[in-house]
């Protein structure tokens, strides 16, 4: 005859059966007291002796089987039955475990470290919420119809043999031990007033039951902030640097049959969470994922959530993977808690966990007992970034345009994460333009690059929306070949730094500072706006009455925002008036001067580290500290146009819709006035203003009025030398 355990659940049942006996005992002890203290009739006066009876004779789901196991009244034959069966029981559970069937009573006594007291009281809870008859079997020992539920007393007296024995077993009931320590059973009052240990009630905890009946759903007050995972990934598959791959492989077949923690550190989309899934597919082990911010967000209080939390990762036997953990390091006095709640747990996890943030770590409280790792993960290098491209591009099954994954993967510094959503929110831009074809254009692309990158700078910095080209600017043709040269750096970044190798050669450093220097009007915010037009990338201009900060230290933190936000943007930076921030370091004469030229310091460290594109704006070059200049890749000047180059700004101002005199001068305009494009711009709106008032077109006598008042902005007399003929307008 085979002797194991045709399933789990059939040896649950064997162990109900096995406490039923108990309870039958039990019931023939009560009598036995009863009758000699002559209190039987008032227990049958609710419950029959007959109904009792009844109960006793039909165990739990026993499926027709009729069997007079519980016929016998007398006590020690009984026990005795007791006794062999609760044998027959431990031989059938070994001969199953020996055949590799899981029996989960077995596990839950493994995984919580339970002992044979503990699972006994367990199965004693068990019985009412599986069949509702042992409600008044219960209410019948307890001699209370409306104690409906196990007593703590019910079971000492249920379970043990001597008064001595009960004193130790109470010790099971405490808060720190499994059964209450892991919610698996959960202690109460039957009244509003508080009642002594062993009157109080006890229920099983309904995950448990469930888990016990065969199920692996993850427990309901849990399910909106966590979902279970099965690994479909493979470490080789992740695009990670080599080795890293290589290190975390060892740390699997190292640390497979034990705990370790991981701090997964890195932007949103680094792959933190993929990694995870792939270290758990080589373990071989599914992924509890849950989401901090969430679980922050709901009713449940920490102190319940994060033990419920590690209860079900045991129960799936599963590594735990809690993303945005940094959000626990913070201040806030319930979050703290919550931080304090999760370390002790951590520790005496037995299995992975991951820990996923932003922040720095420093394990405050935690006694490593446990192995940590802590690996930061940065956005992928550009081939791992052309990689992502090309694999989250060909899941597409939508016909496409060609595309160029090597301008993507160059000009836009974006997480896998943030890859895929791009790819996804290009096909939707496609489907909306034009619902028939859905071809995704370079335009999709680039726009959905511009929705992925996070645009945090809006509080410190101002958008600007390129709409120049490079016929709109008008400079001599060396400043015009370098910002061409400019636009080549940004485009070939990667071939010189990544495929030629200077990357290796140069730790810091290697990002593309520039300084665009020249008076007001002549040019420098607009090559700026033409730039990024050509290269399609963000421009923010930053607003330096923001930055500055006469606190100490506020300034250095704005500008770190800056920075980090710039990076992750992927935007080009503008500091336009940069002297004021950029300015030459002083003499220390006070606090304030000291003060001051840290913020410089701080400065050139912070543009050393920057891998992105920043462009220093000044009017007064001879103004900005000589360290700023040393560390500017390029270097252009905007001067005050010469008469040809101020023909030209005169001739392409004005739009085509605009009404045009035939008398305008524009030879007259570019010889006399001396002034910058942005003058010119302002005279030519002025203009349009005038003529728009007079109700006429724009001519001589419109512009020569709206050049007086921009001279009288400038500050400058408006003299006969410089407007002849038409000094008498001026006089007027």
């Amino acid at each position: 005859m085979n002797k194991c355990f045709s399933s789990s659940l059939d040896h649950l049942l064997a162990e109900l059966k096995r406490i039923e006996l108990k309870l039958h005992l039990q019931v023939i002890r009560t009598r036995q007291e009863n009758s000699q203290t002559g209190e039987d009739k008032f227990r049958g006066l609710y419950i029959s002796e007959k109904e009792i009876d009844t109960i006793l004779c039909t165990p739990p789901l026993q499926r027709g089987d009729n069997s007079s196991w519980l016929d016998n009244s007398a006590l020690g034959t009984l026990a005795e039955s007791l006794k062999q069966f609760e044998a027959d029981v431990v031989e059938r559970k070994q001969e199953s475990l020996r055949c590799g069937l899981v029996l989960r009573v077995h596990e839950l006594e493994r995984l919580f470290h339970l002992s044979a007291f503990d699972i006994d009281a367990l199965l004693v809870c068990l019985l009412p919420e599986l069949d509702l008859k042992y409600q008044r079997l219960y209410a019948y020992l307890q001699d209370d119809v409306t104690k409906k539920s196990p007593s703590v007393d019910l079971v000492l007296c249920l379970l043990c043999q001597s008064f001595e024995d009960r004193l130790e077993a109470r010790e099971a009931f405490s808060q720190e031990a499994p059964l209450i320590k892991y919610h698996l059973l959960h202690l109460y009052d039957d009244h509003s007033r508080p009642t002594p240990l062993l009157a109080k009630s006890l229920q099983v905890d309904e995950r448990i039951t469930s888990y016990l009946l065969g199920s692996d759903q993850v427990d309901a007050r849990l399910s909106s902030f966590t979902r279970l995972l099965q690994p479909r990934v493979k470490l080789a598959d992740v695009i990670l640097p080599d080795d890293t791959k290589h290190r975390l492989a060892q740390l699997a077949a190292h640390f497979k049959e034990e705990g370790l923690i991981g701090y997964f550190r890195g932007n949103h989309g680094v792959g933190k969470q993929t990694t995870a899934e792939a270290v758990c597919y080589e373990l071989g082990v599914p992924l509890l994922v849950v989401e901090v911010t969430r679980m922050l967000a709901t009713d449940i209080p920490l102190e319940l959530s994060v033990p419920l939390l590690f209860r079900e990762g045991r129960l799936q036997s599963a590594a735990l993977y809690l993303n945005d953990y940094d959000i626990l390091l913070s201040e806030g006095k319930g979050v703290k808690a919550g931080y304090y709640s999760v370390i002790p747990e951590l520790e005496n996890y037995p299995w992975w966990v991951f820990l996923s943030g932003e922040k720095d770590w420093e394990t405050r409280g935690v006694s490593h007992n446990k192995p940590f790792i802590d690996i930061e993960f940065a956005i992928p290098a550009y081939w791992g970034r052309r990689q992502l491209w090309e694999r989250y591009w060909n899941g597409h099954s939508i016909s496409v345009a060609e595309v160029d994954f090597s301008d993507l993967a160059s000009k836009f510094r974006l997480s896998g994460g943030q890859i895929r959503d791009a790819v996804a929110t290009a096909h939707s831009l496609a489907r909306w333009r034009d619902p028939g074809n859905g071809l995704v254009t370079t335009q999709d692309l680039y726009s959905a690059c511009h929705h992925q990158s996070r645009h945090r700078l809006n509080t410190l910095a101002q958008k600007i929306y390129p709409r120049y080209v490079w016929d709109d600017i008008i400079l001599p043709r060396d400043q015009v070949e370098q910002l061409h040269e400019i636009c080549s750096y940004v485009k070939h970044y990667h071939t010189v730094y990544g495929s030629w190798g200077f990357g290796q050669k140069l730790s810091r450093g290697k990002g593309l500072n520039m300084l665009f220097a020249g008076p007001p009007g002549t040019g420098k915010t607009m090559a700026a706006e033409i730039m990024a037009n050509k290269l399609g990338l963000d421009l923010y201009k930053i607003d330096l009455s923001v930055i500055v900060s006469k606190y100490i230290g506020e300034t250095e933190k704005n500008l770190e925002r800056i920075f980090r936000e710039g990076q992750t943007s992927n935007a080009i930076l503008l500091f336009d008036e940069a002297d004021a921030l950029f300015g030459k370091r002083s003499e220390v004469r006070d606090s304030h001067d000291r003060y001051a030229n840290i913020e410089i310091a701080y400065l050139l460290q912070r543009m050393e580290e920057y891998d992105g594109v920043v462009i220093l704006a000044t009017n007064l070059r001879k103004n900005m500290d000589e360290a700023f200049a040393r560390r500017m890749h390029f270097t252009v000047e905007f001067p005050i146009p010469e008469e040809a180059d101020r023909y030209r700004i005169w001739q392409s101002i004005f739009p085509k819709e605009a009404p045009l005199a035939e008398d305008i001068n524009l030879s007259f305009l570019a010889r006399q006035f001396k002034i910058t494009g942005g003058n010119i711009k302002n005279i030519a709106l002025s203009a349009a203003f005038l003529a728009a008032e007079d109700g006429g077109s724009i001519n001589m006598d419109t512009l020569i009025r709206a050049t007086k008042r921009e001279y009288q902005k400038m500050g400058k007399l408006c003299t006969e030398g410089d407007f002849a003929q038409y000094f008498e307008l001026v006089k007027s």
